[in-house]
């Protein structure tokens, strides 16, 4: 007889459900957090980037674990009793399989850390190992803790991706490095929502430091050239960049307290 959990709802209701036996993953950030969830004979497929050590933080872990390719088809036919999706590019999938009477839990990107401890908790309970869920937010909160006003000036800092693409004011980023002492930058190049800064207005209006991912000190293609362009290097020089693997960035999840680790060290050497 399959465990039953029982969460409770807003109105303090509460729904027995199953404890998921065949879990399917669709989404990168969704396999981090199966992955630190769930037992291994909890999850039937993860997707296929769980595998891309450039981008998943537990490419190792996942490497012996079956992955899919993101078929609303294969999925429905697989035996799946619940399945992970993003919010993102994913709609049409979600749906599907909603319609076809799948469970279907939809788990966005961290805009903040609150919203991250929820998510945690949520998808913890839903595996049946709500202890693995306090677990792991108690290594962010420790993390946090350890870099709280870490910056010694209220230098402003800038998170600047490829083609000079830089995120919301309202970002999970964002409040770690305010967290730690830094001023993000975003809001004096009046980029509050995110968007493209231009060179012309991050040399007129450079930030103290910037934060970028660590492949970036060589242009690979068009995306990358922006950071070493001259007039760049020489306003905001490498040693004013604090570099940290996309794998401990792109996802909110078991990466995070090693993201704030890593920042932390970058800023314990170049940070004056």
């Amino acid at each position: 007889m399959p465990l039953v959990l029982t969460l409770w709802l807003g109105g303090g209701l509460a729904v027995a459900q199953p404890k998921p036996q065949r879990v399917v993953s669709l989404n990168l950030c969704a396999d981090q957090l199966l992955l630190a969830l769930a037992d291994r004979e909890q999850i039937a497929s993860l997707s296929f980037l769980s595998r891309d050590p450039s981008l998943s933080f537990l490419a190792e872990e996942a490497a012996a674990l079956p992955v899919n390719e993101g078929r609303a088809e294969a999925v429905l036919f697989g035996g799946a009793d619940l399945v992970l999706a993003g919010t993102y590019g994913q709609q049409h999938q979600a749906a599907l399989l909603q319609a076809q009477g799948l469970d279907v839990l939809r788990l966005g990107p961290w805009t903040r850390l609150e919203q991250g401890r929820e998510q945690i908790r949520a998808l913890a309970r839903r595996l049946g190992h709500p202890e693995r869920g306090e677990a792991l937010i108690a290594r962010i909160d420790a993390a946090l803790a350890r870099t709280k006003d870490i910056v010694p000036s209220r230098s402003s800092i800038l998170i600047y991706d490829r083609r000079g693409w830089v995120p919301s004011l309202d970002s999970m980023q964002n409040e770690i490095l305010a967290h730690m002492g830094f001023v993000p930058h975003q809001k004096a190049l009046g980029l509050m929502q995110g968007g493209t800064v231009s060179m012309e207005a991050l040399l007129t209006s450079p930030p103290d430091y910037m934060l970028v991912d660590e492949g970036s000190s060589q242009a690979v293609d068009q995306g990358s050239a922006l950071f070493v362009h001259p007039a760049l290097v020489k306003t905001v020089p490498l040693e004013r960049r604090l570099k940290v693997p996309a794998r401990l960035t792109i996802c909110g999840g078991p990466s995070t307290p090693a993201m704030i680790e890593a920042l932390a060290a970058e800023v314990a050497l170049k940070v004056r």
